[in-house]
């Protein structure tokens, strides 16, 4: 027997049919990656390093980008060094910025984060913490305890060696004269004339493997570690001693904001130095994310913090919040 369609059932297959044609003819809906394309921030980028001077807030991610805020990290501007992935960056004050890459080059800038130009970096053989002394000088340390500057844009370096294999993982200029540079297994070493040579200084307890330090002025300092730890020291680091941290979590950077030391880590946790004690800052929205980097926004109650994921945002630290 013959199937026969009802009149009723004409329409639905003609429908069908449309639908059908429709669905081979329309092309994909690409919305989605374009707006994605015009974002300067990507999901992929995982912001390693942040620094700030009183025009810019500039962020080096591990895939080698650099992101600019001119407008307190409202917007941001992509740049792409190429084959880099960005460690550390430090701002030379009017003279720009720095930035070192794993694989053996320091980047240079302008003030405004633009311009950027690379010099090659044969020590030390992984390089980990940057900064700039008021003179703008360039410091460098990493591996087998390696700290090495230079005057002239990084044409020429100074190299000091301490023949240990330990990692320095910290470096800071106090003052015009006077540096510290901290590394695992507790190695404390100092300068007292601009880096022109360094000494060891007495160790910090508990072979301690410092993930960030921070010096307020020739004497008091702190140090982050493993496990939430956190040293301070009131003389100029002959001696240290334990700071509570009821954040509970290792804090990967520390600085000045306002005065007051902060610091960011593990679990989206931006903490704040309160008294003797390491604690929380409330903030909006937080997400159980590290936060690998992170800088203070000159003139503002307010610190801009990155992470993975393309996290990267202004953090507003006022007490009432």
């Amino acid at each position: 027997m013959a199937y026969i369609f009802s009149t009723w059932h004409r329409p639905l297959a003609a429908g069908i049919g449309v639908g059908l044609l429709a669905a081979c003819s329309a092309g994909p809906d690409l919305s989605g990656v374009a707006a994605e394309n015009t974002r300067a921030l990507k999901r992929y980028d995982i912001v390693q390093a942040i620094a700030t001077n009183d025009k810019v807030v500039v962020a080096g991610t591990q895939s080698g980008v650099v992101l600019v805020s001119a407008d307190e990290g409202k917007t941001w501007t992509r740049s792409a060094l190429g084959n880099t992935s960005l460690v550390d960056i430090a701002s030379c004050g009017k003279q720009g910025f720095i930035a070192i890459d794993h694989y053996h080059k320091v980047w240079s800038s302008d003030a405004e984060g633009r311009n950027w130009q690379s010099t090659k970096l044969e020590q030390p053989g992984t390089p980990l913490a940057a900064t700039c002394d008021p003179q703008g000088g360039w410091w460098v340390v990493g591996s087998n305890a390696t700290i090495v500057g230079s005057k002239d844009q990084g044409k020429t370096w100074q190299v000091t060696d301490l023949k240990t294999d330990k990692q320095i993982t910290t470096i800071q200029f106090i003052d015009d004269q006077r540096a510290v540079a901290l590394g695992e297994f507790g190695l404390s070493v100092y300068s007292t004339d601009a880096g022109a040579s360094w000494t060891q200084g007495a160790k910090l307890p508990g072979e301690f493997y410092p993930y960030a330090a921070l010096f307020a002025n020739a004497n008091e300092g702190w140090v982050s570690g493993i496990a939430g730890q956190m040293l301070v020291t009131r003389d100029g680091g002959k001696t240290w001693n334990k700071q509570p941290n009821a954040a509970g979590v290792s804090l990967y950077r520390l600085f000045l904001n306002g005065g007051v030391p902060f610091g960011v880590g593990a679990g989206g946790v931006i903490a704040r130095l309160d008294k003797e004690t390491w604690r929380n800052v409330p903030y909006t929205d937080p997400l159980p994310v590290f936060l690998g980097a992170g800088a203070a926004l000159p003139g503002q109650s307010a610190v801009v913090v990155g992470g993975p994921g393309g996290l990267l945002r202004a953090v507003a630290t006022a007490s009432k919040q």
